[in-house]
């Protein structure tokens, strides 16, 4: 018997080459065409291209969390626009089948690469199969498309955004509005059996070139002034006044919008960080485009300590987040980055006292609702103001469907404030809130870090912090996972572990989902659960400490102290 020749490794399997070029054969696109046509040709003979281009056909693009997301390239699993125009394909027929046949759908862009364009071939797909596309007039933040589909009664609403991955990605994110699904969830991102019947369509549409195309519509700057003047509503007139604020957009689409509704806020003095106010898809001053990252706010604090700032808010680049930090001379630099659970309790406090005390009976009292992996700190909030509280799984498709919200939020700096026009996270409507709260505070001779000892003297100390493993092989994510529920730790941080439960059973609050929850008898807690966007494995730490008689800073030390027991307790027993 004689072995195969060398080259037979080497060759690509007949069937991915045969759907390899049908790909690209039907791509519009000349640069994602042509880097396909050549992967093909040199998969041939190069291990390396033969992979790549297996890589690109393992399987199309899944709709994840709220919609598609990916690396821009060629390929099924890739985003490009032969995926979003198959994706808008089964969207629209999924419409037409189940909701009416003249849907409505209002579309949004951002400034990341192919954004544009993405926007645009959606607009035409929806357009020639029979709908009506409402196409935003210019690259805007994601929440102005959110308010779209319920401003405009559309019946779904398309966001081509990545948020705030890296330059090389791009996303399709899908709300539901209009006609599509009852009143309380219109204007919030799809969740089952919408995705679903959704992928199922996608899968049953042939080659792109023959979809119809149309003509859309190009919304006027009404609909963005119509949201900024719902942003600015949310306080009183001139409520900022006084105020100096240092903002930054992260090379994203939120700048002008921001400046707009700040401005109009009553803030002062509005220093916009000059390297990162205009849109910028390759984010040149930043390793990750994300608040939360470290370094993500250095140029923001160096400008914020030049001209004597009072605030820093920041935007992630579709401007669904917002971040903050306040002066503090405790902290290297003179200023603290305040965490998400952090921003969650002021802005859920400060939605509490406005509602006021109520007397109504259990089950219709206003809900502040925050995700399972967000600090236990809301619910207390909640009580202590005859409100009603819920937890929901991560992601604001399930936080937005809270029954009766008021306000919601998720430790990862998204927060509803005003779920009545925008059910999603708004990074724009928080900035207001939180601009408000600082100016009023500051009037009052008090500050942020003053309005957050009020609340650890009332409720604890909350000391959440992240950890996190980053992986490049996703088995070690399902092995870790595995070994968690079989072989879970009877101590963490010197304190007994007295509860341990599987979310992946789900409970009398959430439904099944991939995650583990460890509590101790001194009220710590960890959540361990796979990223639904990263490679990761994530831990959600929280360690809570009663304030005594030696005050609020003595309960944070035993706090700081407590939670690194904690993190290196839960990572000796993730095991990665």
């Amino acid at each position: 018997m004689t072995d195969a020749p060398a080259d037979a490794a080497r060759t690509p399997d007949a069937d991915l080459v045969a759907r390899a070029t049908a790909w690209a054969e039907q791509d519009p696109d000349p640069d994602t065409k042509a880097e396909l046509t050549d992967l093909i040709a040199r998969a041939a003979g190069d291990p390396e291209a033969a992979a790549d281009l297996a890589g690109r056909f393992s399987g199309p693009l899944q709709f994840g969390t709220a919609g598609l997301r990916g690396e821009i390239g060629a390929g099924e699993s890739r985003m490009n626009r032969v995926t979003v125009l198959r994706a808008t394909a089964g969207l629209v027929a999924a419409l037409k089948e189940d909701v009416a046949a003249d849907p409505v759908v209002a579309i949004g862009y951002d400034a990341r690469h192919g954004s544009a364009r993405f926007a645009q071939d959606a607009a035409e797909v929806v357009a020639g199969a029979g709908g009506r596309a409402l196409l935003l007039p210019r690259t805007l933040p994601t929440p102005v498309l959110a308010f779209s589909v319920r401003h405009l009664g559309a019946d779904a609403g398309i966001m081509v955004t990545a948020s705030h991955n890296p330059p090389r990605d791009n996303g399709y994110k899908v709300y539901l509005g209009g006609r599509s699904v009852p009143e309380a969830e219109r204007g919030a991102q799809i969740v089952a059996p919408w995705d679903a019947r959704i992928a199922e369509r996608i899968a049953a549409v042939g080659d792109v070139r023959d979809l119809p195309r149309g003509e859309f519509e190009t919304i006027g700057e009404d609909t963005v002034r119509a949201y900024a003047d719902r942003v600015i509503s949310l306080v009183s007139r001139g409520a900022a006044d006084g105020l100096k604020v240092v903002h930054t957009s992260m090379h994203g689409v939120g700048g002008e919008v921001a400046r707009e509704v700040l401005s109009r806020t009553g803030v002062t003095e509005l220093h916009e960080v000059p390297k990162q106010a205009e849109p910028d898809p390759d984010f040149p001053t930043v390793a990750f485009p994300n608040p939360e990252e470290p370094g993500a706010l250095d140029l923001a604090i160096e400008l914020a300590r030049s001209t004597g700032a009072d605030l820093i808010i920041a935007n992630d680049p579709d401007a669904d987040r917002c971040s903050a930090a306040v002066p503090s001379p405790r902290t290297a630099g003179g200023w603290r980055q305040l965490t998400g659970d952090e921003i969650g309790a002021l802005l859920g406090e400060q939605t509490a006292r406005e509602l006021g005390g109520t007397d109504l009976p259990e089950g219709s009292r206003p809900v502040l609702a925050c995700s399972v992996v967000s600090s236990r700190m809301l619910g207390k909030i909640a009580a202590g103001h005859g409100l009603d509280h819920q937890v929901t799984l991560t992601g604001f498709k399930w936080i937005a469907r809270a029954d009766r919200i008021a306000f919601g939020y998720e430790e990862a700096i998204g927060y509803c404030t005003d779920p009545e026009a925008v059910l999603d996270k708004d990074g724009l409507s928080a900035a207001v809130r939180l601009a408000a709260l600082a100016a009023d505070t500051k009037a009052s001779g008090r500050t942020i870090a003053d309005l957050l000892d009020d609340l650890a003297l009332e409720h604890g100390v909350h000391l959440t912090a992240p950890l996190t493993f980053r992986v490049t092989d996703l088995s070690l994510i399902t092995q870790a996972m595995a070994r968690v529920r079989a072989h879970g730790p009877t101590e963490l941080g010197g304190s007994p572990v007295v509860r341990s439960v599987d979310l992946s059973h789900g409970s009398a609050e959430l439904p099944p989902t991939d995650g583990v929850v460890w509590e101790t008898e001194s009220g710590a807690r960890a959540i361990i659960r796979p990223s639904g966007t990263e490679p990761k494995l994530k831990c959600y730490l929280e360690v809570i400490q009663p304030v005594g008689e030696a005050g609020v800073e003595a309960a944070r030390d035993a706090a700081d102290t407590a939670m690194v027991a904690l993190r290196e307790d839960v990572g000796r027993a993730i095991g990665l």
